[in-house]
């Protein structure tokens, strides 16, 4: 478990991190990095695994603090067997701007890779996700997916989502999904019909939108960590 996160709000600075992950043949890597760093600091991070025949790298990555933040995640399937998942979730507010990239490279057949990535954005917020998934000629039977969704919370909010494939191979499966848009105004009338204030009833809305990816974090005190960061983005009723 990684965290990147500044003693002071008011705290100013610039962060560059690398991480280098090597799961060998047949082992089992959980890894998680939360990056909550002040909102005047600059986050760079760049992270890379390589997951060998018939492991499994299971990676949990939040994205909350920061003024400007770029990370690139990087999973080379290169192994036989091997099988990659990461599960993402970031909150942006203010003048805040994330910024993803991650990249699934399948090098040896039968491998599997799964990419989730969930965002909520407010006020004048910002967020960029680029996904590539690349099968190499020799990597047959690759399973891939990777998808982000973005839940904008204000008119001034803004993402872009930019899917993309790269396939040489041609017994393969993969498939992407890429969404945008708005708290459900049905959704919302249905819970302020009920006696919600409007407050309320987004933060029942915004909760929901982040459960299905924090259903997929396997280790519970993870998954509560997370949820509870969450939580604390979402304005106060």
């Amino acid at each position: 478990i990684e965290e990147y996160a500044s003693t002071s709000a008011e705290l100013s600075g610039y962060v560059n991190a690398a991480v280098e992950i090597f799961v060998e043949q047949g082992a089992k890597v959980e890894y998680v990095s939360v990056q909550n760093v002040s909102r005047e600091t600059w986050h760079f991070g760049t992270h890379h695994a390589r997951v060998e025949r018939d492991a499994e790298l299971d990676w949990v990555a939040g994205g909350f603090g920061s003024k400007r933040g770029k990370i690139r995640i990087q999973n080379d399937l290169a192994g036989p067997g091997a099988t990659s998942r990461v599960t993402g979730a970031y909150f942006a507010d203010g003048l805040q701007h994330l910024d993803y990239d991650t990249f699934q490279e399948h090098i040896a057949p039968n491998t599997t890779s799964d990419f989730a990535f969930k965002g909520a954005l407010r006020d004048s917020s910002s967020a960029v996700w680029r996904g590539m998934i690349r099968v190499e000629e020799d990597a047959q039977k690759t399973n891939a997916y990777q998808e982000n969704r973005n839940l904008l919370l204000s008119k001034d909010a803004h993402a872009d989502s930019i899917p993309g494939l790269e396939i040489l191979a041609n017994d393969v499966r993969c498939t992407h999904g890429a969404t945008l848009g708005q708290v459900d105004r049905e959704q919302l009338f249905y819970l302020m019909a009920r006696g919600l204030s409007r407050q309320e009833a987004e933060r029942l809305i915004v909760r929901g939108f982040f459960q299905d990816v924090l259903d997929r974090i396997e280790l519970e005190p993870v998954r509560e960590a997370l949820g509870a960061a969450l939580e604390a983005r979402i304005p106060q009723a």
